[in-house]
């Protein structure tokens, strides 16, 4: 009798252990959410809804309409008339020195933006896409059929990419090219020949970077019937700190 109590109590004392370490993980793995003050903001800036644009139907025939002006206007530093030369689905990659030519704020593909000395501290060791536009990078822009983006690729390590892109309309197409890519930043012209969802990442040494987005409309021209839409002309600035401006948003006009 007396070893039998002694295995139930020893069997009670391992269940209360283990539920006090699960509780103690539980507790901190909770706490380091909110107590560190600059990961706190980035978990809320990582956490905004992605704001759902009004055009999309499921059949794609949005992509056969024309726009107007107004579409394109909260984005028109990230593209150009412009004609670089390129050899495939982009130019071939050119070393980029970010000396002076750094952008204010790089924008993510929520609308979300994290001030570039900000971002430049926690990308180190991944491979990014941007579009560069005149004072900032995004992730995400709405263009007219037959302008050229400029594309800012980041990569901690050198090495032969796969780059891939995938246009959606009411069909899907891809393509595939390689390219070889320098350590640090690169920058290489894009063509947004045709109307559809334009989907752009690439793969070095098997670790893929993000996906860019890029919706290609034609413009109506003036005086005919277009589409209107007329996006938001604010976004979200979150900066990363520490005290009570940690994870604050501030809202600035584009």
């Amino acid at each position: 009798m007396l070893m039998i109590f002694a295995a139930m109590l020893a069997a009670c004392l391992l269940i209360g252990s283990s539920s006090g370490q699960e509780s103690s993980a539980f507790r901190a793995v909770s706490s380091s959410r909110t107590d560190d003050p600059g990961l706190a903001g980035m978990l809320r800036w990582l956490d905004q809804p992605v704001p759902r644009l009004p055009w999309y139907t499921a059949d794609g025939s949005f992509y056969r309409q024309p726009y107007s002006e107004s579409t394109f206007y909260p984005y028109r530093e990230y593209h150009s008339t412009a004609k670089p030369t390129t050899g495939g689905i982009i130019s071939n990659p050119a070393k980029f020195d970010i000396t002076d030519r750094a952008p204010s704020v790089v924008y993510y593909g929520g609308g979300a933006g994290l001030p570039y000395s900000q971002y430049a501290s926690l990308s180190s060791k991944s491979n990014d896409l941007w579009i560069q536009g005149t004072n900032n990078w995004t992730q995400y822009a709405v263009v007219p059929v037959g302008t050229w983006l400029q594309l800012v690729a980041h990569l901690p390590v050198s090495g032969t990419a796969g780059f891939y892109e995938t246009v959606q309309t009411d069909a899907v197409s891809s393509k595939y090219m390689t390219y070889q890519f320098n350590t640090g930043y690169n920058s290489m012209s894009y063509y947004a020949e045709s109307a559809g969802r334009h989907m752009l990442y690439f793969v070095v040494n098997s670790q893929p970077s993000n996906v860019v987005i890029v919706d290609v409309f034609a413009q109506g021209k003036t005086g005919s019937k277009v589409s209107t839409y007329q996006p938001p002309r604010e976004r979200s600035i979150n900066t990363l700190g520490s005290g009570a401006r940690a994870g604050s948003f501030a809202t600035l006009p584009l």
